[in-house]
């Protein structure tokens, strides 16, 4: 059997958001308790993926070299928490011109799922915004929102009548859920 799996978005779930993007290792901030929260799920036999848009790449913002350095801080970080992150995959398209992989299309969520061999119906997608609920539906996931991020501004701008997601306070608080 397979373990299972929780994919999450990056920014705004594990570390601060920025409507400026973060664009250098300096910028990344860690959301306090995320990644202890990440421990929980690696302790507890889960896998843990980010699927993250990365649009500041086709906007001009930064680089993949810096990217790379970004997700180093975020990997180090994660080491000295005792946790750790079994695939990040993220998607460089710009909005105006999104292919697959750019949430809220599936093609990430799918590649993590198949990946993994795990069930999408069993697969938790935890974001915070109104494009990781798509995606995670669209890829057959359990959609899951954090009021971090962009979380809070996601409720206030959608009507959530048609779409039942819980919501946590933070990437803890699902975590804490789901184990608890």
């Amino acid at each position: 059997m397979t373990s299972p799996l929780i994919i999450l978005d990056r920014d705004g779930v594990l570390n601060e958001d920025s409507d400026d993007y973060i664009k250098h290792p300096d910028e990344w901030l860690p959301i306090p308790g995320a990644a202890e929260a990440i421990s929980r799920l690696n302790q507890a036999g889960y896998r843990v993926a980010v699927a993250t848009n990365q649009s500041g790449i086709s906007r001009g913002y930064f680089d993949e070299a810096v990217l790379a350095t970004i997700h180093a801080k975020m990997t180090d970080h994660l080491l000295h928490h005792n946790a750790h992150i079994d695939q990040l995959l993220f998607c460089p398209d710009h909005p105006d011109n999104p292919g697959p992989n750019r949430k809220p299309a599936p093609g990430m969520a799918l590649t993590l799922i198949a990946q993994f061999e795990a069930i999408a119906a069993d697969t938790w997608f935890v974001g915070d915004t109104m494009s990781d609920v798509q995606c995670a539906l669209n890829a057959g996931c359990k959609p899951a929102l954090v009021r971090t991020g962009k979380g809070t501004r996601t409720l206030q701008q959608h009507n959530w009548s048609d779409v039942n997601v819980p919501v946590f306070d933070d990437l803890a608080g699902f975590v804490a859920n789901l184990l608890d």
